[in-house]
Parts: structure tokens; sequence; C-alpha cells
């Protein structure tokens, strides 16, 4: 494949600025079959012939993009640490983007859909803070966002008042939602702490409705003060990922979602 055609697939900008950011001598690569401490060579010909299997890349000297080594990835997986005051969607209405957040390459990768690059697994709030998982690979998206699979996603609640047993069972139990048609319940609920003293609880779902947590602990009585998801499946989020960071999936990481 040429290489200005894997920086397009990869989210760099048309082919056309692709082979002008190459001519320009801004891209430097290591082949798969390089040494691990061998340097990136610095190539200029936008037309050069490259497996991009395991390829890595440097793209340099553009205003805006970080100076980071891009793997050459068939599709893009990325752990998102969301932080409070942002929006889910690509357009913002009233908060920042989380798109806003990430290197163009990710938000540019060309998709056959309209939308272009990456998409969340699901949303949260704009107050709502920890796990997303975004990607390119809409079977992955479908899987994971499916009611039909029920993926679990665990949240860590705070609570105005403090929890109760009644509480707990209620939640296990079902609570009745406004747009469900049956009881809608927790596939596990737990206090952090001491019943009755505790605001904190770790709730599991494997349902996704629209402000579903803050709903489901209204109609028990009480009311969410702070929200943030911590865990989907498996796969925790990463305790050294900062909020409004994001990193690449590691292969057991993407192993253990793919499982869900």
């Amino acid at each position: 494949m040429q290489l200005q055609e894997i920086l397009f697939n990869q989210g760099f900008g048309t082919r056309r600025v692709c082979a002008g950011l190459i001519q320009k001598g801004l891209v430097s690569i290591k082949p798969r079959e390089a040494l691990a401490d061998m340097a990136f060579s610095v190539v200029s010909e936008s037309d050069l012939e490259l497996a991009p299997e395991g390829l890595q890349f440097k793209v340099s000297g553009v205003p805006g993009l970080p100076d980071l080594v891009w793997p050459y990835a068939e599709r893009a997986y990325i752990v998102f640490h969301k932080p409070t005051g942002h929006e889910c969607s690509h357009k913002a209405s009233h908060w920042p983007t989380i798109y806003s957040l990430l290197p163009s390459p990710l938000r540019l990768r060309p998709q056959k859909s309209a939308i272009q690059g990456v998409q969340a697994i699901g949303r949260l709030d704009q107050d709502t803070t920890g796990l997303l998982i975004l990607t390119d690979d809409g079977a992955l998206i479908h899987k994971l966002s499916s009611p039909k699979h029920h993926a679990p996603k665990v949240y860590e609640v705070t609570t105005k008042h403090s929890i109760d047993a009644k509480q707990i069972t209620r939640l296990l139990e079902g609570v009745v939602l406004d747009d469900s048609p049956k009881p809608v319940l927790a596939a596990a609920c737990e206090p952090v702490g001491e019943l009755g003293v505790t605001t904190h609880l770790r709730l599991t779902l494997t349902e996704g409705k629209y402000h579903q947590v803050k709903r489901m602990i209204a109609a028990v009585g009480n009311r969410v003060e702070g929200l943030h998801r911590s865990q989907m499946g498996a796969f925790k989020l990463p305790d050294d990922l900062p909020a409004g960071a994001w990193r690449w999936l590691k292969p057991l990481e993407l192993a253990q979602l793919s499982a869900q």
C-alpha cells in the first residue's frame, strides 16, 4: 500500500494532504521488521509501497497535531477517561464535545457513513465521568450497545442522602420508569461502606436508558450527586489514565471487551 494511502486511512487528511506531508519531510516511519531500538526514518516519496501491518510512523511539525508514535491500525480501539463538563455528541450544543479532546487523526478516520472517525460506545451525561470506549469498528459498537447483549456496566454513585437496605432491595427488585413497560432493575447493587451512613453505591446495569442511574436512584427516594462509570464487562478503567486522557487498547483489553 502506498504511504499516502496509509496516512489517509489513518485519518491524516485527504490523499493530497497526506502526500504533501510526506513530500515536505514531515513523516518518518519504522516498519515492522525494524529493530526495537532502531530510529524512525524520514521518507519523502508519497507513493512508497509499504506493508501496513506493524508499521509505526510519526507526523511532526503540524500545528495542533501531537508528536506521537502512531501504530497502523485497521480499526481504532481507544479507551478514554471522560471528564466532567463534556458532551458525548459530535456537535456541541451546551457543553464542549469529548471529541475536541482527541487528536484530529482519530476524529478524521474515513468512514463509509456520514460521520467520520471514532465513535463512543454509549454515552455519558456531561456531568458523568469515567470509562468510554471509542472505535470505528461498527460490529463492536453494535455488540456492546445493543440491549440484546446485556453487556454489564458498573457505576460508582454518590448520593445526596445515606443509602439504606430498603433502597438496595428496591433497586435489585426493580423500579418503574416512565419509558419502560416493566420494572427496571440493577444486575448488582452494593453499598460502599456502612448502610445507613454511606452515600456511595456501586451499581451494575445491563441496559442503557436515558439518565437511567439518576432516574432509578430518584425512584427509590434519593438523588445522584456524582456519577462515574468504572467498568464495562470485564474491562476496568485503568487507574493510571487521568480524566481527559486516552490511549490505545491493548490486545488483551480488546479481547476482554469482545468476549462480552
